[in-house]
């Protein structure tokens, strides 16, 4: 029975032991991931789908042709502003020419015409008048022909103006406003001209594809996501830390980090930047012994050289 108990003493001692080592020696694993800059493909045209040029985890050059766009809607809006702009040229063509040798003629006719009206009303005015003054006709009779020979007057005064408007031509006001016309309509033209460039989407940057969105046959909207490009070059490591971890971090601290992903060996990576998370991410106390909620902090590291086949996505461990 002694050595039983002694045995089983002997046993707890050991198991406090290697508690108590195991708990002053915990130490938390800072684990993180590695991240790349992401680009968006989108257009400003609306559309379906016609073709795509590249596969998801194709390599691609910054100006690759990525997709294209078919969209008769805008092909319809072109043909309606080009249209427009031949007639607003048309329209300062003719207000520069001013008035056609036919219209100039006949204004110059019907302004000869009246003066012969005139003509013709002065002297029967005057044989009127004359008669009038020796009493043989009433003046109502005198007056009904004045009235003729001063309608006449008028008639010629306005097939004169008529003339000279067709001799001088254009106003200055109305070729401004034809020259006004044609500038609007070239304006629509480049607008819908440059819609167009947006049917065949390019990459802004050399990288990777590493999602398309919609599928060929699908519409899209103006600013959908079409694709996505991923820059493999400009890489980084992001960790979620919690402050009481902080001590030996700063900005421009050297750090070992590893790969599982990529075996034992370990990278240097050089800590670029650090801020506080939103109070969600904030550790509570769960021990009588913490004297405060300690917060998380996210922290990026730049790789100090290029590691080989490294992912977005891939786990990072702080190495010790």
């Amino acid at each position: 029975m002694w050595r039983g108990l002694i045995a089983l003493a002997v046993i707890v001692i050991l198991v406090m032991v290697i508690g108590i080592f195991l708990y002053d020696n915990d130490r938390d694993v800072i684990t993180g991931e590695a991240e790349c800059t992401e680009y968006r493909v989108s257009g400003k045209l609306p559309g379906r789908i016609e073709e795509f040029y590249f596969e998801e985890g194709d390599q691609v050059k910054k100006g690759d042709t990525l997709v294209f766009i078919n969209s008769p809607e805008i092909q319809a809006k072109l043909a309606q502003a080009q249209a427009a702009q031949k007639a607003a040229s048309a329209q300062r063509a003719k207000a520069h020419a001013g008035a056609r040798k036919e219209q100039i003629a006949g204004a110059l006719a019907m302004y000869q015409k009246a003066q012969v009206g005139v003509d013709i009303t002065k002297k029967s005015f005057d044989r009127v008048q004359s008669l009038y003054e020796k009493n043989v006709i009433p003046q109502q009779k005198r007056d009904e022909v004045e009235a003729q020979y001063k309608a006449a007057v008028a008639t010629a005064e306005a097939a004169k103006t008529q003339y000279d408007m067709a001799l001088n031509g254009a106003q200055k006001e109305d070729i401004l406003a034809a020259q006004a016309l044609v500038e609007r309509a070239e304006g629509a033209v480049s607008e819908v001209t440059s819609y167009l460039d947006e049917i065949h989407l390019t990459s802004p940057v050399d990288g990777e594809v590493a999602e398309r969105f919609p599928k060929v046959g699908e519409l899209v909207g103006t600013g959908s996501p079409i694709m996505s490009i991923v820059d493999l070059k400009d890489m980084w490591l992001t960790f979620n830390v919690r402050e009481d971890q902080l001590k030996d971090m700063t900005i421009g601290t050297e750090i070992q980090v590893q790969v599982p992903a990529l075996g034992e060996k370990t990278y240097k990576a050089k800590i670029t930047y650090m801020k506080a998370m939103m109070s969600y991410a904030t550790w509570r106390a769960t021990k009588n012994i913490s004297k405060f909620d300690a917060k998380t902090f996210e922290v990026k590291a730049r790789p100090s050289e290029e590691i080989p086949n490294l992912r977005p996505g891939m786990t990072v461990i702080i190495a010790d």
